[in-house]
């Protein structure tokens, strides 16, 4: 035994398809993570180039603190959203995200106004508290879906990033110069995209909150995270995200380093989002034929390969190709750690389970993001990919040892 657990199934339609009920829900719940993907993948692209527009010579290397206040906001929010959800239920939780968002934004918006750096990394804060929600669509998603088709509910709310590969980049395009100063207009896009996930969100049928759910049998916090199945699962999504952030938030200010046109940036972000979530349209089919951690393993060898493309040169091809190599590899290692991690507890045991997983999971990406810009600046870009491929070879190894202890686990 490995003290892994079931969660509580739902029925499966008669002729084992997804019921047409779970499909619009899952669709809508996939909406809402398109539209704060958006928002989300807007900040990244425009966030530190906005922040140079204020500060001084000398503060260039912390232009990624807004962004790393974002994580931080969402590693200190993940626990509280996680109980309120507990207690009150998927929408009151969600929706409260949305409000955060919307004054996160608003606060980012004005720090950019007046010039001041401080506000607007306070605005990160609030706006990690909106992201903290969105990371936990993928774990409603498993309660609107069938038990059967857990891998395919959390794939098909993850490919709602495919929109956000095309809404948040093409945003960063055309908002920044709308009006003085610059990137304020594409902060205030994000106002805007958070107001609609709040209306989206009245519209998804959650399941009802049920006394089991809060009072059924419970193992202490530490018994369900130092099960060898979670301790791999929530390694494995802290080096997907941390890897993935790692590199995603220091490539903007890279392309510009590198001579390249300001520009690049936001196509770069595009087909590295691109990379991150087209394939969820089949990871969760990939997993159950090939195996949850044959797929992980498959994710790690595209982040190589992402960072032998980012070693190759410093052409705008080779930001592109490096950059969508690790947005697959981190879709690969992240949905399958998070489908392997809904093994690991009860219902009763959801709301901290989830929830310290993504405390660890974002206490990770803060680092990350915060040390991306002071390693490039400091380093360079080659030195900075070398970190992110020690890192990946943590994770390899982490799922290398778990399968030989444990063979037979798909």
């Amino acid at each position: 035994m490995d003290g892994s657990v079931k969660v509580k199934e739902m029925p499966a339609a008669s002729d084992g398809r997804m019921p047409r009920r779970s499909l619009r829900n899952i669709a809508l719940l996939a909406m809402c993570q398109a539209l704060t993907q958006s928002s989300n993948t807007l900040m990244f692209a425009s966030s530190a180039l906005a922040v140079l527009t204020i500060v001084s010579p000398d503060m260039r290397m912390w232009a990624n603190l807004p962004i790393t206040m974002q994580h931080l906001g969402v590693m200190l929010s993940v626990f509280p959203a996680s109980l309120l959800m507990m207690r009150r239920g998927r929408k009151v939780g969600f929706r409260s995200g949305s409000l955060m968002g919307m004054i996160g934004a608003s606060l980012a918006a004005i720090g950019l106004g007046v010039g001041s750096f401080l506000v607007m990394c306070v605005g990160g804060l609030f706006l990690g508290y909106g992201i903290a929600n969105m990371q936990l669509y993928r774990f409603a998603a498993v309660e609107l879906a069938p038990g059967n088709f857990r891998a395919q509910a959390i794939s098909y709310v993850t490919a709602g990033g495919v929109l956000a590969g095309i809404i948040g980049p093409t945003l960063a395009r055309l908002t920044p110069d709308l009006w003085q100063p610059l990137f304020q207009a594409s902060f205030c896009a994000v106002i805007v995209i958070h107001i609609l996930v709040f209306i989206v969100l009245g519209f998804i049928e959650f399941p009802q909150v049920r006394v089991e759910d809060t009072t059924g049998p419970q193992r202490p916090l530490f018994e369900i995270v130092t099960q060898p199945a979670y301790m791999v699962a929530c390694a494995g999504a802290m080096i997907a995200f941390g890897v993935m952030s790692f590199v995603m938030a220091a490539s903007p200010l890279a392309i510009v380093q590198c001579g390249l046109k300001a520009t690049e940036a936001p196509v770069t972000i595009f087909v590295h989002v691109m990379g991150m979530f087209l394939p969820s349209f089949y990871t969760g089919q990939l997993i159950s034929r090939f195996g949850i951690f044959n797929i992980m393993i498959a994710g790690i060898v595209l982040l190589v390969a992402g960072v032998v493309v980012a070693l190759l040169g410093v052409s705008e091809w080779h930001f592109r190709g490096a950059l969508s190599l690790n947005g697959v590899g981190w879709n690969f290692l992240f949905v399958g750690a998070t489908t392997l991690l809904t093994t690991t507890y009860r219902p009763a045991e959801r709301g901290k389970a989830q929830a310290f997983n993504d405390f660890m999971v974002f206490g990770v990406t803060t680092v990350a993001s915060l040390m991306a810009g002071v390693v490039l600046e400091l380093e360079g870009w080659a030195a900075l990919n070398y970190v992110a491929l020690a890192l990946v070879l943590v994770a390899l190894l982490v799922i290398g040892v778990f399968r030989l202890r444990n063979p037979s686990r798909a």
